[in-house]
C-alpha cells in the first residue's frame, strides 16, 4: 500500500527521528504530542508511529483516524497503549521486539558474572586497600533457566552458551523452541517449577500480559536452589517483590539482578536499595547510545514491507498483550 502521510506521536525535536526525513517529499510527515499539534493530519495518515506511550491521546485520535491502516510502537512493551476499542479494532499493531534484545542479553550475562565472580566484594576490597584472596565460581556447567523464552531470552541464551552454560527454556508455546540448538530442554508453563528448581540462574523475560502478574511468586522463589540468582529484565509486575525481599534477607538466594520494578522510579525507601545481594539497574539495561536510532531503523524496514504488501514483522497479539 502506498503511504502518503505518516503521523508520529513524538516530541518534534527528537534527534533520533531525523532518519524519517528521508521519506519526504514522497511521504508527508506530521509530528506532535497533542491533538492540536497534529491537526487534520489525523484524518489523512495511513500509518501512525508511536514514540510516546500516550494511551489517552491515542484513544482520542483513533475515532478520527479514518484512513489509518497500521500502528507501530518504537518500544517493545505495548501494555501502556492498549484499550478495548483499539484491541477490538482491525488495525494491526507492531512493536520493536528484538531491537533491544542484544543489550539486554549483555546485561543478563554481566549479572551472572557479577555474582559468580563476586564483583561487589572486589570493589569493596579495592576501596579498603584490603588484600584478601577468595574463591569465585565458574559459569561453565551452571544452568540458566529462562522463564519467557522469546527474543530477549534467546539473546541471553546465545551469550551464556559461549560460557558452556546449560540452557533451560519455559514458554507458553514450547513447540516454538523445539529444535532450538541453544536450548538443552524446553518446558511448558505448567512445568515451570521443575525448570526453576533445576536453575542456578533464573532469568525472567516475560511481558506484562494477562496471567503473568506475579507469576514468579513465593512458591516459585522457594523452588529455587539455595544460593541461586534471580535476574529480571522483563516486567516488574511478573515478580512478587515482597517475597523476593524475604528470600534475599533470609539468605535463601545468593542474589538478584533487577532492571524492572513494580513501581518506577523505585521508591527511595524500598529495601532493594539497601540489600548488598541486589544488583539494581534503573530500567536502563537496554539504553545504548543507538537504541532509539535502531528502533527507527527497524520501523523504516517495516514501512518498506508495508508499502510492498509483505507481512509486517513483530505483529502484536493485542488481546494477549504482546
Amino acid at each position: 500500500m502506498k503511504v502518503e502521510h505518516l503521523l508520529v506521536l513524538a516530541n518534534p525535536s527528537s534527534s533520533h527521528l531525523e532518519p524519517l526525513q528521508q521519506l519526504a517529499p514522497a511521504i508527508r510527515i506530521t509530528v506532535g504530542l497533542s491533538e492540536e499539534a497534529l491537526g487534520d493530519a489525523v484524518e489523512q495518515a495511513q500509518v501512525l508511529l508511536l514514540d510516546a506511550p500516550r494511551k489517552e491521546l491515542l484513544r482520542t485520535l483513533l475515532p478520527r483516524a479514518r484512513n489509518l491502516r497500521w500502528v507501530h510502537s518504537l518500544f517493545a512493551g505495548v501494555e501502556h497503549l492498549l484499550f478495548e476499542e483499539f484491541i477490538q479494532s482491525p488495525l494491526p499493531l507492531t512493536n520493536a521486539k528484538g531491537v533491544y534484545s542484544g543489550a539486554l542479553g549483555d546485561f543478563v550475562l554481566a549479572s551472572m558474572l557479577f555474582f559468580a565472580k563476586d564483583l561487589r566484594r572486589l570493589v569493596r576490597q579495592q576501596a579498603e586497600a584490603r588484600w584478601e584472596p577468595f574463591n569465585s565460581l565458574e559459569l561453565r556447567g551452571q544452568t540458566l533457566g529462562i522463564l519467557g523464552y522469546g527474543d530477549i531470552g534467546r539473546a541471553a541464551a546465545k551469550r551464556a552458551k559461549g560460557f558452556d552454560v546449560r540452557i533451560l527454556a519455559c514458554r507458553r508455546r514450547p513447540e516454538q523452541s523445539e529444535g532450538d540448538p541453544l536450548v538443552d530442554e524446553v518446558f511448558p508453563l505448567h512445568r515451570r517449577h521443575e525448570m526453576i528448581a533445576a536453575s542456578d540462574y533464573l532469568l525472567l523475560a516475560m511481558p506484562h500480559a494477562p496471567g503473568t502478574q506475579r507469576l514468579m511468586g513465593e512458591a516459585e522463589l522457594k523452588a529455587l536452589k539455595p544460593q541461586a540468582v534471580l535476574i529480571n529484565v522483563g516486567r516488574g509486575s511478573t515478580l512478587d517483590e515482597p517475597a523476593l525481599v524475604r528470600a534475599l534477607v533470609q539468605g535463601h538466594l545468593r542474589g538478584a539482578a533487577l532492571d524492572v520494578f513494580e513501581n518506577e522510579p523505585l521508591p527511595k525507601d524500598h529495601p532493594f536499595w539497601r540489600l548488598e545481594n541486589v544488583l539494581l539497574s534503573p530500567h536502563c539495561a537496554d539504553n545504548t547510545p543507538t537504541w532509539r536510532n535502531d528502533s527507527v531503523a527497524f520501523f523504516l524496514k517495516n514501512l518498506e514491507r508495508f508499502e510492498q504488501g509483505q507481512p509486517l514483522l513483530n505483529l502484536v497479539d493485542k488481546r494477549a498483550g504482546y
